[in-house]
């Protein structure tokens, strides 16, 4: 052996399942280091063979990061004597091997050789279980970095094997990230021991996999497609089909402006299915409002003017940023110390944007009005332009209204009631109230109250043009008893 370092794939735990060259390099070898002894091949490597392991290390250390530069540290060392050194792992050096990927660069700035000798990774056996080919989409993932997760970071459409998944403990962080994305009863299969004479899988549902008694070290995840496509990707493809020379003739002409009502009108639908609180419908209108969103942009890449990517990547990088003490090392008490710090970060991106804009200019002018004047209020109460308590807002509004009765001619009784409604939207958010939710509220009730006087009223075969005001007025009541 010459000097620096030859790292050696063991397979996948059947000693047969050891390549040729596996074994003549341990043959040739005096000494080898295990990452880990718990590998059912040690029992098999040839005879005369020292072997040491760094098992102790994962007792010693705090977490698996400390355990793996403690490693790459000592085998670093090791690579300098004339022989070099052999280090070898489960499965794979290149599938799954956090130690093999540092060492390669360290090997590489520090100017040492690196040998790889090929095994057969937990994959292929896993793959003959299941019954599926890797070249049908297959993702590959790490369960300890899903466990760390909030979210699966590939496609619902595609087949995934999940490796590392070590402990029932790892097992239950796994479940969580995977279900905000799959159902709780999505079938899957765990695959233990895969490439050995006792290799076993186990089908179950997705809420059950932390259940399992046999998890251990050599375990795997298997996680089929959802039944539907449901994948961001699938759905852009489908638009960008739309869009194309075989696609629909009427998505081939939209423009961003031609779909600008459909971007509005699908807009208020949703926030209709938000105040009726009816989950189905917000689930379907949150689907007709992601369509004009991916229509929009797959106009815009077909411009040249912008992908998807870029969308996606201007609001990620936006988002984390605005979030220092979510993202970074800032630390805030509250909610208000949040969006205090929110307002300074923006100004110092407006700052960057160009002298002269203000705090303001990011609200849209197109904005329901009422809309409008709360999220104006929300902005410079964040710079401290704020009444000290709620009273001289009630004030404000009683001042207001004496305006408006004072007004003479009509330019000016606009203006004040314009000046009033805009106190009233003020005293709305120091109640914590959306003036514009509460507003659509309000025309819903009286919508749905003078139906039901217009319904009482042709019960009793009677017109609502010919009642007096006082007999409309009782029904009126009635109608808000049958609410009660």
């Amino acid at each position: 052996m010459a000097a620096g370092i030859t790292i050696v794939g063991l397979g996948p735990g059947d000693p047969l399942l050891l390549t040729r060259e596996a074994w003549q390099v341990l043959s040739e070898a005096g000494e080898v280091h295990l990452r880990t002894g718990d590998h059912p091949v040690v029992d098999h490597l040839p005879s005369g063979l020292a072997v040491q392991t760094f098992d102790s290390l994962y007792n010693e250390l705090d977490d698996f990061d400390a355990v793996y530069s403690a490693i790459v540290e000592k085998l670093l060392d090791l690579a300098d004597r004339p022989d070099g050194v052999v280090y070898a792992v489960p499965g794979d050096p290149s599938v799954g091997e956090a130690t093999v990927k540092t060492l390669r660069q360290a090997a590489a700035e520090a100017e040492l050789s690196l040998r790889i000798i090929h095994g057969i990774s937990f994959v292929e056996p896993c793959l003959t279980l299941v019954g599926i080919d890797a070249l049908d989409g297959l993702c590959i993932a790490d369960a300890l970095e899903l466990a760390a997760g909030h979210h699966p970071p590939f496609s619902p459409d595609k087949p995934v094997l999940i490796g590392q998944m070590y402990s029932r403990f790892v097992a239950a962080e796994v479940k969580l990230t995977l279900m905000n994305q799959y159902p709780d009863d999505h079938p899957v299969k765990i695959i233990h021991i895969a490439g050995t004479p006792e290799e076993k899988v186990e089908a179950m549902p997705l809420h059950a996999v932390d259940r399992s008694t046999h998890i251990g070290s050599m375990t795997a995840l298997y996680l089929p497609p959802l039944p539907v496509e449901s994948a961001f990707e699938s759905f852009q493809a489908t638009v960008a089909h739309l869009r194309a020379p075989d696609g629909c003739p009427w998505d081939r002409e939209q423009t961003h402006r031609t779909l600008r009502g459909h971007l509005m009108e699908e807009t208020y639908e949703a926030l209709q299915a938000i105040d009726a609180e009816d989950m189905h419908a917000l689930q379907e209108e949150l689907g007709d409002l992601l369509l004009q969103i991916v229509l929009q942009t797959q106009i815009a890449t077909e411009e040249g003017d912008f992908s998807m990517a870029e969308v996606i990547a201007g609001i990620q990088a936006k988002i984390i940023r605005r979030h220092p003490h979510v993202f970074g090392d800032v630390r805030v008490a509250s909610v208000d110390h949040v969006l205090h710090n929110w307002e300074a970060l923006k100004a110092a991106e407006r700052q960057a944007e160009g002298v002269g804009r203000g705090i303001l200019d990011g609200v849209p002018l197109s904005l329901p009005a009422l809309s409008q004047a709360a999220e104006i209020q929300e902005r410079v109460v964040r710079v401290g332009f704020d009444w000290p308590d709620i009273g001289g807002v009630r004030a404000k509004i009683a001042e207001e209204l004496v305006e408006v009765q004072q007004a003479i001619d009509p330019k000016a009784q606009s203006s004040e009631m314009g000046d009033l409604l805009f106190a009233v939207v003020n005293y709305a958010r120091w109640l914590g109230v959306d003036p514009e939710a509460a507003l659509r509220e309000a025309n819903l009730r009286f919508r749905r109250r003078f139906g039901h006087l217009e319904a009482a009223a042709r019960a009793e075969g009677r017109d609502l043009a010919g009642m007096t005001l006082e007999e409309m007025d009782a029904l009126w009541e009635e109608a808000k008893k049958r609410e009660d």
